[in-house]
């Protein structure tokens, strides 16, 4: 398990400010009991660092890397809502929204949910309400991203939250990705929305946790069906 690319500036911060507190006591000789709680307080910072910005290795699933029509889960997290809506922005058509709510002890790498090439791209400047808010999809600091292959398009959010204060993204219009390939991170607690066309089929319910790159949570054409699911 390794450190993350996309946030290996923050990552340096917190192990710096982690090892000034935990090196503070001893510096200036503090009383043992300050001492104590300053080295509390600095190991529980450094290890929330290392945690927080791991890259974890993912097994993506054989099935989306020969079959472009399945939808893969593009963050760790729950699933806090599905709901219907009209996506006029780029897909122009009725949608199926699959809302993942991402804890700041969660993953926060963000991975390309589906194989194809990327045809829209755009960021969004915003508020920082709580992930979780109904607003936050629209009114909330976000990148709106759309892909497509022979199947059909999807769209996707990266999405900031009362904590996280910036979303990155390395993908740009034209690129091409398969399911699965880290595409960015969202940092210190967030939410990604997935817009499917209404067509598809869903395989997860609210309530779920997903994995990145690894969980699959739709597919293009709505008549397939996995054995027990």
């Amino acid at each position: 398990m390794g450190i993350s690319k996309y946030g290996i500036d923050n990552f340096l911060v917190g192990v710096v400010i982690s090892l000034f507190i935990i090196f503070l006591p001893i510096i200036f000789v503090l009383g043992v009991i300050l001492s104590v709680f300053l080295w509390l307080i600095g190991f529980a910072l450094l290890i929330f660092t290392f945690w927080f910005f791991r890259d974890p290795k993912r097994n993506v699933p054989l099935l989306a890397i020969e079959d472009g029509s399945i939808i893969l889960a593009p963050a760790d997290g729950k699933v806090i809502q599905i709901i219907e809506m009209n996506e006029n922005l780029v897909l122009n058509q009725k949608v199926q929204v699959i809302s993942i709510f991402l804890s700041p002890l969660d993953v926060h790498i963000n991975r390309s949910p589906i194989t194809g090439k990327v045809f829209f791209f755009k960021y969004f400047p915003g508020k920082y309400l709580v992930a979780f808010h109904p607003k936050a999809s629209e009114e909330n600091e976000h990148t709106f991203i759309g892909i497509q292959n022979e199947f059909g398009a999807i769209t996707f959010k990266q999405i900031a939250g009362i904590l996280a204060r910036r979303v990155v993204c390395t993908l740009k219009e034209g690129d091409e990705v398969c399911a699965g390939d880290k595409i960015g991170m969202m940092k210190f607690g967030s939410r990604m929305d997935v817009m499917v066309p209404f067509s598809s089929r869903i395989f997860v319910k609210v309530g779920d946790k997903v994995k990145g790159g690894e969980t699959i949570i739709a597919r293009l054409r709505k008549e397939y069906e996995f054995p027990n699911i």
